[in-house]
Order: C-alpha cells, then structure tokens, then sequence
C-alpha cells in the first residue's frame, strides 16, 4: 500500500497517524507500506498520475489498484486481511505505472519539478523579481517551441515531400520521357522512311508491271474502236452519196429538158 501526500496538504496531515500506524501493522498483515512525497518524487507522482491528494494505491504483482475506500485503520486493514482489493477493477493498461505512456508523464512531471527549482533559484537566490522569472520561461518556452517546430517542419519536409516539390520531380522526369521519346522518333523515323520507300517503290514496280501488260490490250482496243470508226464514217458517206446522186440525176435532166426547149424555140 502506498499514500502519495504533500507536506502542505491538510487532508494528508490528517491521516498521518492512522498511516503511520497501519505501517507498524504492515509485519503482521503480510504487506509493505510506504509514502511518496509528491514535492520531492515529481515522477514517481507523475508515473501514477497523481491529481489528488492524499491518494492511496495498492499494488500486487505488477497490478495496480486504487483505494477509494474510507481512509480509517479498520477499513485499511480489513481491505488487505478480506482481499477487498479483488474486487476493485485494475487500472487500465495504458494508464498503469508501468506502461510508456505513463513513463512519459512522468518525464513531464518531473520536467515541472526542475522549472519549479530553477524558479526557486532565481527568485530566492539570485533576488529576481518573481515576474522577471515569469518572463525568462515564457522567452525559454517560445524559443523551445520554434526550435521545435522548426525541427518537426524539416523532418516533415524529408519524410513527406510537399506537392509543388513533387511535381516539379514528376514534371523533370515526364520532361525526362517525352526528350527520350523524342531522341527514338528520331532514330526510328529513317528506318521508318527506308520501309516507306521499299514499299513505295515495290508499288511503282507493281504499277509499271501492270501499265505494261495493259498497254497492248489498250493498243488493241485502239485499234478495233479506230476501224468499228472508220466503218461506221464509211457507210455514212456511201449513204450521203447515194442521197445526192438522185439530185444530181434530176438536176441533169432538167438541164436537158431546159436546152431542148431553147433549141425547139430557135427552131421555129
């Protein structure tokens, strides 16, 4: 059983016997019983995370409980002789003495207890005025702050790049890319033109190969249409002159007709 108290803490200097005796008993209860000062163990206090006092705990193989019974002789004996403490829930996990959260605060209480010393020291033997001392740790705290701050913003910057430093490496690299893609276009583009100018030139041959073999199909052709020509013009004017030779049989014996009555008329 441990009592954390303070020398300035009426409620404690109340039960100071009943404590002192319970302690004398602690030989014939089969128990160990201590007190903490909480002014001069500042970590030990912070490790329980003492905010009230007096505050009492009991503690059984690593387990910790706190006694939140009424704080006379009779009570404290018959919580240990009837193993009242069985009853009572443990402390949480994280919340034990003996967990990492609670060793940090005990760090921080005991932090609190050197600022209380040097506050001490500086008003009490040095002969600063209290408020002096107020303003020296509120400088030492901003100062402490940005330090820190400072700190936390580079290992940030380091483990998590901002998005402006981000892509200005993702624009480098895409830059990167499209010059290497650029440089094999350019590599590529001759192979791709001497493909181009096989295969256009296989075309052309192609082509050659057949204009040549139509050319004396054509000339046949040419020649067929030129005499189915020639045939059609050469009926159309043996056609035009049988037309004109009735004409010019009539026109001739008319002509006759005419002089054989001019030679009648001179006749008579």
């Amino acid at each position: 059983m441990v009592e954390f108290y303070a020398p300035w803490c009426p409620a404690c200097q109340q039960i100071e016997l009943i404590w002192e005796s319970f302690a004398k008993e602690s030989e014939q209860l089969d128990i160990t019983v201590g007190k903490v000062d909480v002014t001069q163990e500042p970590g030990l206090s912070g490790r329980f995370f003492i905010t009230t006092l007096p505050t009492i705990y009991h503690a059984n193989d690593g387990v910790f409980r706190r006694y939140r019974g009424s704080r006379t002789l009779e009570d404290l004996q018959s919580y240990v002789l009837e193993k009242k403490w069985e009853a009572v829930e443990p402390v949480a996990g994280w919340k034990s003495p003996s967990s990492i959260v609670m060793h940090g605060m005990a760090g921080l209480f005991h932090l609190s207890g050197c600022i209380r010393q040097i506050h001490s020291y500086l008003t009490d033997t040095l002969g600063i005025h209290v408020w002096i001392s107020y303003a020296i740790f509120i400088l030492a705290t901003l100062l402490i702050g940005l330090i820190l701050g400072l700190m936390l913003v580079l290992i940030s910057d380091c483990l998590c790049p901002s998005k402006s430093h981000y892509r200005n490496e993702t624009s480098e690299v895409i830059t990167k890319e499209n010059a290497e893609n650029a440089e094999n276009a350019v590599l590529e583009e001759p192979e791709e033109a001497t493909e181009l100018s096989a295969d256009d030139a296989e075309e052309a041959a192609e082509v050659k190969n057949l204009s040549e073999e139509d050319a004396p199909n054509s000339s046949v052709d040419d020649s067929e249409e030129d005499l189915a020509l020639g045939k059609e013009s050469g009926e159309e004017e043996e056609m035009e002159d049988l037309n004109e030779q009735p004409l010019a049989d009539s026109e001739t014996e008319s002509s006759v007709r005419q002089r054989r009555g001019q030679v009648a008329d001179h006749g008579l």
